[in-house]
C-alpha cells in the first residue's frame, strides 16, 4: 500500500505540489536504478552453472578394475573401492595422489563415514556391513536379516543421529557359492543408532541402488535403478520413512547432494538436477559407465567421480552437502 501511494503520488495532504513532483522523480529514479541492479543478479543466480567456469574433467588414475563407493573424510580426502581387486584406496586432497588404505576389504562396494570417523562399508564378499577404524580394524555390524543372508549391501548413508541406511539389491557375484538370494525382496534397511535393531524401511522397489540423505536428516533419496526412478522420502524421528514422492524418471548407481540441495546421479556420466527434479547440467565422462560421485577436496568443492577403471576430479562452483 505504501509503495502504491508513493508511486501514484497520492499524498497531497503531506506535501506541496512542487515537493511532490520532486519526490516522485527521486523515488521513480531510485526504483528504476534498483531494478536494473537486482534483475541481472537474479537472472545470474538462476542460471549460474554449478560447474566452475572453464573447469575440465581431470583423470587422476585409470589403473583399477572397477571403482566405486567414494566418500570424503573431514579433511576432504576421498576413500573409494576397487571391488574386483578387493581393496580400498585413499585420494589425498592436498597432493592429488592415491595410496592403498586396505587390502582384503570384504569386496567392499559403497562406503560412508559414521560420526566417529569409522568407515562403514558394504562388504559384498559375505553380504555383510562393516565398520572400519582409521587403523583398518574391522567390526562386522551385521550379516543377516531374520536368519537369512542379505542380498548384498550396496550403497550407504549415515544419518546425523548415527543410524545407517543401506540398499540391498541382488547382483550375483562370481565369488559367491550361492546361485540365488535368500531374501527375494530387494529392499532398503535401517540399522538403529545403537546398532542393535535392523528394520526394513522401503520395500516397494525393483532394485534399489544409490542412496543419499540431506544434512538435516529430514529427507532420504533412493534410486531404484531397476525401475529407472528416484524417490524422496521424509525421515521420521524413529528412522522410518514416509511420504514417498517421485523425483526423477531415472535411476542411479551412486548419488550425492551439493549445498544447494541439487541431486547428482550417475550411470551415463553425471547428471545434475535441482531438488524438485529440474535438469541443470550434465557431465560427460569418457567411460561406458559412471558408478558413483561425491564431493571432496580441501574446501569440499571438488567433485570426485568413479567410472569403471578410472577416477576423476572436477572443480565446482558449489560445495558438497555436509552433515
Amino acid at each position: 500500500m505504501i509503495f502504491r501511494v508513493w508511486w501514484s503520488g497520492d499524498f497531497d495532504y503531506l506535501f506541496t505540489k512542487s515537493e511532490k513532483i520532486y519526490m516522485m522523480k527521486r523515488i521513480k529514479l531510485f526504483s528504476l536504478f534498483t531494478l536494473l541492479i537486482l534483475f541481472p543478479l537474479f537472472v545470474f543466480a538462476q542460471d549460474s552453472p554449478v560447474i566452475a567456469d572453464g573447469a575440465e574433467l581431470i583423470e587422476v588414475d585409470d589403473s583399477f578394475v572397477f571403482t566405486e563407493g567414494p566418500i570424503a573424510d573431514d579433511n576432504g580426502n576421498v576413500y573409494f573401492t576397487d571391488q574386483p581387486n578387493n581393496r580400498i584406496y585413499k585420494w589425498d586432497a592436498n597432493t592429488n595422489t592415491i595410496d592403498l588404505f586396505m587390502e582384503n576389504a570384504g569386496r567392499a562396494n559403497g562406503l560412508y563415514f559414521d560420526n566417529e570417523g569409522n568407515l562403514i562399508a558394504a562388504a559384498d564378499e559375505k553380504n555383510e556391513l562393516w565398520s572400519i577404524t582409521p587403523n583398518g580394524e574391522v567390526t562386522v555390524l551385521l550379516d543377516e536379516f531374520e536368519g537369512k543372508k542379505l542380498n548384498g549391501p550396496n550403497d550407504i548413508w549415515v544419518a546425523p543421529n548415527g543410524g545407517i541406511y543401506f540398499t540391498d539389491p541382488y547382483y550375483h557375484r562370481e565369488w559367491w557359492t550361492r546361485t540365488e538370494p535368500d531374501i527375494k525382496e530387494q529392499r532398503v534397511y535401517y540399522l538403529s543408532p545403537d546398532r542393535t535393531e535392523l528394520s526394513v524401511v522401503a520395500d516397494q522397489l525393483v532394485k534399489p541402488n544409490g542412496i543419499i540423505g540431506t544434512p538435516d536428516g529430514k529427507t532420504l533419496y533412493i534410486a531404484d535403478i531397476g525401475d529407472s526412478k528416484t524417490y524422496s522420502y521424509t525421515i521420521n524421528p524413529d528412522g522410518t520413512l514416509k511420504n514417498r514422492s517421485l523425483v526423477l524418471e531415472e535411476g542411479s548407481d551412486g548419488m550425492t547432494l551439493d549445498e544447494l540441495g541439487n541431486i547428482y546421479i550417475t550411470g551415463d556420466g553425471v547428471t545434475i538436477y535441482s531438488a524438485d527434479g529440474e535438469f541443470l547440467q550434465h557431465i560427460d565422462v569418457p567411460k561406458g559407465w559412471t558408478s558413483n560421485v561425491t564431493f571432496g577436496g580441501p574446501d569440499n568443492s571438488t567433485l570426485f567421480i568413479t567410472a569403471l577403471e578410472a577416477v576423476y576430479t572436477l572443480p565446482m562452483n558449489v560445495k558438497g552437502a555436509s552433515l
